[in-house]
């Protein structure tokens, strides 16, 4: 069991926070700020605890001096004292004098920011290198250290691992609410236990497939990945994406699912990738030669629902079609809605597209935990260790 804020003294004390604000820009504004809004539950409790709050936070990545203008953290500092409803300090340095004076000058019960971590990687990447140098100068800012972005916790770099080798180290409630969720569902999930996978490619989810084949009763496949599928079954899959690589792949999980890896049985295709084309829905033994499936049907959708019906944990990870597209949409939002009927299950949208999907129509509200890491969901779901995860403490056996 890892170390959370309970288990550590806060009054008086520098207290580093490592956020994940990694949020979407267009022309220097913000476009969605949830993981803004993720943040605040672990800030507050610090600062009623009497600690002063520091933050650290990667944007983007810096490969030059026009990234460093693009991908500044000035916007979040601005958007966090909105939503705090408190003055955000803000220092443009990530390391240096005016640093240490804006730490050592701030006052208990106040926030700093610090400019974008991946400044760093301007002069040879040594915040992404976990550069034990900078792990270690930023250690020296604070008394402790709490990793609550779980975003980067599939990394090693300098602001999360590098930092604890110096701290004691705790999850935020943020982390600490990835570790009990995504952890108890690949570790220890209620039964019956359904997981779906989306996406484009199988190549992404291989290792998520074979520890999933491990632990769920039934794995429902969408998206583009199973097309690859499709093909590995024996069907004609017309123009649609496909790995070719990897069809002797699919063929082997088909197999060792023995009858729990569930495949589409009518998709949505169209000659052209576009929402304007014209489509129509076939069952997987009538794909046309020219044309791509592009979503899952109807009877796909009613057997998916089915296939979840009575399910106490359910683990979703990758939309079911180009659900940025009106048209081809409906997979997604049936699944979508097929989950949020579930009564009395743990429902867990594993971050990234999927994610996205279930905010963008409308579904945010309706599950369990929506997870704030993509790549650091799926190692998860692979049953990888975390380096991110890995760095903090742990609380001693009695």
């Amino acid at each position: 069991m890892k170390k959370t804020l309970d288990d550590v003294e806060l009054k008086g004390k520098n207290v580093l926070i490592r956020a994940d604000f990694n949020v979407p820009l267009k022309d220097g504004e913000i476009t969605d700020d949830n993981r803004i809004k993720a943040a605040i539950k672990t800030i507050s409790y610090v600062l009623a605890k009497g600690g002063k709050v520091i933050l650290l936070s990667h944007l983007g990545r810096v490969k030059s001096q026009e990234d460093k203008e693009t991908y500044t953290l000035a916007p979040v500092a601005k958007r966090l004292s909105e939503l705090m409803d408190k003055e955000v300090l803000f220092s443009d340095k990530t390391r240096g004098e005016d640093l240490e004076e804006a730490v050592n000058s701030l006052p208990d019960g106040e926030i700093l920011l610090i400019q974008n971590t991946r400044y760093e990687d301007l002069d040879g990447s040594k915040e992404s290198k976990n550069d034990p140098e900078l792990g270690k100068y930023w250690a020296l800012l604070g008394d402790v250290f709490v990793n609550d972005a779980f975003g980067t916790a599939h990394r090693s770099h300098a602001s999360n691992v590098g930092i604890s080798e110096h701290l004691p180290t705790v999850s935020g409630f943020l982390m600490k609410k990835e570790i009990e969720f995504i952890g108890n569902a690949v570790d220890e999930p209620k039964t019956p236990f359904v997981a779906i996978l989306g996406g484009a490619k199988v190549s992404d989810k291989i290792s998520v497939i074979e520890n999933l084949l491990s632990k769920a009763d039934k794995v429902l496949i969408g998206g583009g990945m199973a097309n690859t599928f499709l093909k590995a079954a024996g069907h004609s899959i017309g123009t649609s994406l496909i790995e070719e690589d990897n069809i002797k792949i699919a063929e082997d999980l088909l197999e060792q699912a023995e009858g729990r890896l569930i495949l589409p049985v009518d998709v949505v295709v169209a000659k052209e990738f576009s929402n304007d084309t014209e489509f129509k829905t076939v069952d997987v033994d009538n794909i046309p030669d020219d044309m791509m499936a592009l979503d899952i049907g109807e009877k796909t959708i009613k057997l998916y629902e089915d296939a979840l019906n009575g399910a106490k944990t359910v683990v979703w990870n990758g939309p079911m079609g180009v659900f940025e597209m009106s048209n081809f949409a409906k997979g997604t939002s049936g699944v979508c809605q097929a989950i949020a009927d579930l009564d009395e299950a743990i429902t867990i949208i594993g971050g990234g597209d999927s994610a996205s999907a279930a905010q963008q129509l409308g579904f945010e509200d309706k599950f369990s935990h929506i997870s704030t890491g993509g790549g650091a969901s799926l190692e998860y779901l692979e049953g990888k260790e975390l380096p991110g995860l890995k760095a903090i403490d742990n609380v001693e056996e009695d």
